[in-house]
């Protein structure tokens, strides 16, 4: 079967998506993909991943998954914003320039406001300030130009607030600030959130444990916090024993392997789509493991830069960040009461508000 073929299949199943664009720029280089899943709550908002994809196919079901994700993400968190997501299809240390960013930026504009990008894996904040001066839809921005900066710093707090919320399902206490203390958490993957969600770990007394494919990230994990203890793999850090696991790089991470192998009560981290099946959910509650949902508890980044879109404050923005304890606390609770996965619980709190709040019609500028 041909690549065009397996995307033209990927469409023909994926009947959610309010819109799709191919975005080709041969003068640039640029190959992309915009997804916007839903404008049911208002605007689709989501990052620009920037990626080696092994095919067009691949890109297509990552941007996919990826925009439905941002569309629950930010119906559980309350935000009136849909959901969107673009991938960029190359190697950004080879292929990243201002002319290629530039023709983006075009591309994004044509949309007219019913997608807003900002930074994902491979882009940052100042490559959405060249992407701004061709597109009025940016956030993310430096702060120099207004933005909020790096989104990972309350993509991480966000995760440990709902990493709180899970230990006190688990664990109880009567001090919550006690909670994660002394406990062995186990981060997989230190990159832009991991690094700073370790940084709240170790300040609350947790035992961490990490690993990344980069050398350099754990280097600098390790200068910044002598305590932590790195291994060499995933698969390493998956065969501790641990009382909580946090992935935070690429999704996927829960394998039905995976499930097997883990020690860990809880799983919470940043990482996006990290079932790799329909099922998986459910082999994570036969095995008595919380699993935190990671939209509820990733979406800090997505709170981060949508505050942008009222004139960016990071105390603000850090405040309704906080609320995704209680998010969190909500959707364990209501898996509970309903005997249902935590995956499905956040599903239904998310499709509820969509339901009950949203628009009957596309929304447009």
């Amino acid at each position: 079967m041909s690549e065009h073929s397996t995307a033209v299949d990927h469409l023909e199943h994926d009947l959610e998506h309010e819109q799709v664009v191919f975005a080709n720029d041969p003068a640039s280089g640029l190959r992309a993909i915009i997804a916007i899943h839903s404008t049911a709550l208002g605007p689709s908002l989501g990052g620009t991943r920037f990626y080696p994809y092994t095919s067009t196919a691949a890109a297509l079901t990552d941007v996919l998954a990826l925009s439905r994700g941002m569309s629950y993400k930010a119906a559980v968190t309350g935000l009136d914003l849909g959901g969107g997501k673009a991938v960029i299809i190359g190697d950004p240390a080879a292929l990243k320039t201002e002319a290629l960013l530039r023709a983006y930026g075009r591309f994004v504009e044509s949309l007219a406001g019913r997608y807003i990008t900002a930074c994902d894996v491979g882009t940052y904040s100042e490559d959405m300030d060249v992407v701004a001066r061709e597109s009025a839809h940016v956030t993310g921005r430096t702060e120099a130009h207004g933005g909020a900066g790096d989104s990972s710093v309350l993509t991480a707090y966000g995760v440990f607030c709902g990493l709180r919320a899970a230990a006190e399902s688990v664990w109880g206490d009567a001090d919550p600030a006690a909670v994660l203390a002394g406990r062995t958490v186990g981060v997989a993957g230190v990159g832009k959130v991991g690094r700073h969600l370790v940084g709240h770990l170790v300040e609350v007394g947790a035992e961490v444990v990490v690993t990344d494919v980069s050398a350099a990230a754990v280097d600098r994990v390790r200068d910044e916090h002598p305590t932590v203890r790195v291994v060499e793999s995933s698969e390493a850090l998956v065969a501790s024993e641990l009382d909580v696991y946090a992935p935070c790089a690429l999704g996927g991470a829960l394998t039905d392997e995976v499930v097997a192998t883990l020690s860990a009560r809880i799983v919470c981290g940043a990482a996006n789509n990290q079932l790799a099946h329909p099922g998986v959910e459910k082999l994570v509650e036969d095995r008595g493991i919380v699993y935190a949902p990671d939209y509820v508890v990733n979406a800090g980044g997505l709170v981060q830069v949508a505050d942008e879109l009222e004139g960016f404050s990071f105390e603000r923005a850090r405040t309704r960040a906080a609320r995704i304890y209680e998010t969190t606390r909500n959707v364990l609770e209501r898996a509970r009461t309903e005997g249902v996965p935590t995956a499905t619980a956040a599903d239904r709190v998310a499709e509820q508000r969509m339901r009950e709040i949203g628009r009957r019609a596309i929304w447009l500028p």
